[in-house]
């Protein structure tokens, strides 16, 4: 009898309330705390499982195969519609129990010899892998600089730190366990795209981790057996370094002192400090840490070429930054263990001075009196002060030093022949800036802890001035001697001069300016001194004879006196 159709819905009613089916058990025994995104169809997975009957009896594993599964959920999937279904929604790193009945597992007809019919079966999975063919290279910012002036651009060449690790976690490489960096041009082909894709703008300093999709990194063959076939891979990277080929040198001007007399030419001789750093700032070198300035020719292949290039056209007490590209450096293989290859250096530079062996002194009045009857020469007992520093301010030494200023007499090799020229030509009062020349002052020798090679600068103010005689005189007359002389001396006509006679004689044309006596040394000696010269007989007196003689025949007096 045909059922009606009250009766036939009442029959399907029964059906689906006595038979009806039941689903997947989950049982999410470990959910990682960070989960950016679940298993949806569609998405590619790669899992380990263990398949076990209900009493615990293995039946599959992938730990045992030694590979895991590898699928697309849902879309033509190779496995079970019960485990297709259960890693939906599952994180990478998390664990599952899935508990799959009969129907949903391999039904009525079981498989083969392994799975009975109507058995349900037990999937302990742990998701190590999940991606889609829509995927793009995710990149994350972790730290960049505010002040970024260049980003990594194809044809560039870089060098970064990276640790890189599966998406559970796993790291299968590092680049500081192996102490090294990792060098190459960007758009060569040497690096996996993704890499590629997420190096492209960073700054030098920046740290990025950057998730890549297995087809853009290492595809279905994976990289030997650190990585698995269809791994998504994560790279935490740090750039350390980025130039160019075709880079020149940078350079930063940040102080020019004023005025800056002159700039550095090639062929000059420099003194500059500086801190070398890296590009991340690392230093590796510096002058400071020696407490010593670097000191060479500029142009003449001495320092790094770059070097050479920067030091052209500075001033002296100069900072500068220069950024010095590696084929101007030390080029792919650097310089020891100090300076890695291919590395671009960075020199905070202090220009303390420089100078040309053909340089003279230079002198700088910056006061002179109005009235300047009298200037200051070689052999002129002048006194004055002064102080010396180097270029860049450093005070060496102060007359101020001493209780007294010095007195020196000009041209008799006392002093520096660069203070000494100087000091010429000076009026009393006159104040100067006196720069001289290492070759003019202690040349490549360190005196008085002076530097070696150090230009010098003195100020220096004239105090008094005593105008002096010819090197070896002890007296000249300033207009023409008496004639006859002898006369003249023998003020009172005795026909002989004693010494308190000849003293009075000579003090009497110093005080009336017709002669000079040699202000360096004390008059009573100085006197007595020409006497014991002209008294050839050594009998306490001077004749005229004796005086003739000298002047006329040996003219020995003109290294004493001049008459």
């Amino acid at each position: 009898m045909a059922l009606t159709p009250a009766l036939t819905v009442l029959f399907v009613v029964i059906y689906a309330v006595c038979c009806q089916l039941e689903d997947v058990i989950i049982d999410r025994y470990f959910i990682p705390a960070f989960c950016p995104r679940e298993v949806q169809i569609g998405d590619y997975v790669r899992y380990d499982y263990n398949g076990t009957f209900k009493d615990g009896r293995k039946f599959d594993s992938s730990l045992n195969k030694g590979f895991p599964f590898i699928g697309q959920v849902g879309v033509e999937s190779k496995v079970i519609p019960g485990l297709d279904k259960g890693v939906q929604g599952m994180c990478v790193n998390e664990r599952r129990k899935i508990t799959v009945p009969p129907h949903l597992a391999y039904g009525v007809l079981g498989s083969g010899s392994v799975i009975p019919p109507e058995t349900t079966l037990v999937f302990d999975v742990h998701l190590l892998d999940l991606w889609n063919k829509e995927d793009k290279v995710q990149i994350r910012t972790i730290y960049r600089q505010q002040k970024c002036k260049r980003k990594v651009m194809p044809t560039d060449f870089v060098r970064y730190h990276y640790n890189g690790s599966l998406l559970v976690g796993n790291i299968f490489e590092s680049s500081y366990l192996q102490n090294t960096t990792y060098d190459t041009y960007v758009g060569s082909g040497s690096l996996i795209k993704g890499i590629e894709e997420g190096i492209t703008g960073m700054c030098v300093g920046e740290r990025r981790s950057i998730i890549i999709p297995p087809f853009l990194a290492y595809g279905d063959k994976g990289y030997g057996t650190k990585i698995p076939p269809y791994a998504t891979v994560i790279f935490d990277v740090l750039l350390v370094d980025l130039f160019n080929v075709k880079d020149d040198i940078n350079v930063e001007v940040q102080m020019i002192p004023q005025p800056c007399r002159r700039k550095a030419v090639l062929g000059d001789f420099i003194r500059y400090h500086y801190n070398a750093t890296f590009q991340d700032g690392t230093i590796f070198d510096s002058s400071y840490a020696r407490n010593s300035t670097y000191n060479t020719f500029i142009g003449m292949g001495h320092v790094i070429a770059g070097i050479d290039k920067a030091l052209q056209g500075v001033c002296v007490g100069e900072w500068r930054r220069v950024t010095v590209p590696p084929h101007l450096a030390y080029g792919e293989t650097g310089s020891g263990e100090l300076i890695p290859g291919s590395a671009v250096l960075i020199f905070d530079m202090h220009i303390i001075d420089f100078h040309n062996p053909k340089d003279q002194v230079h002198i700088n009045v910056t006061n002179k009196p109005a009235a300047c009857n009298l200037t200051s020469d070689a052999n002129d007992l002048i006194l004055y002060r002064y102080n010396c520093s180097l270029l860049d301010g450093t005070r060496l030494y102060s007359s101020d030093d001493y209780p007294e200023p010095p007195r020196v007499i000009l041209g008799q090799g006392k002093l520096i022949s660069g203070l000494d020229e100087g000091l010429h030509g000076m009026c009393v009062l006159e104040r100067r800036e006196i720069t001289v020349p290492p070759h003019l002052a202690h040349g490549a020798n360190d005196a008085m802890g002076i530097p070696t090679s150090a230009v010098l600068l003195f100020e220096v103010e004239l105090l008094q001035l005593q105008k002096g005689v010819p090197e070896g005189f002890l007296f000249i007359w300033l207009h023409d001697s008496p004639e006859p002389l002898f006369p003249a001396m023998d003020m009172n006509q005795d026909h002989k001069v004693l010494l308190e006679e000849f003293a009075a004689f000579i003090m009497l044309q110093v005080a009336e300016g017709r002669g000079r006596i040699h202000p360096g040394i004390d008059s009573d000696k100085a006197l007595k001194e020409m006497f014991r010269n002209q008294d050839r007989n050594t009998d306490g007196k001077i004749t005229e004879d004796e005086l003739n003689i000298i002047v006329n025949e040996e003219k020995e007096v003109v290294t004493h006196m001049e008459l």
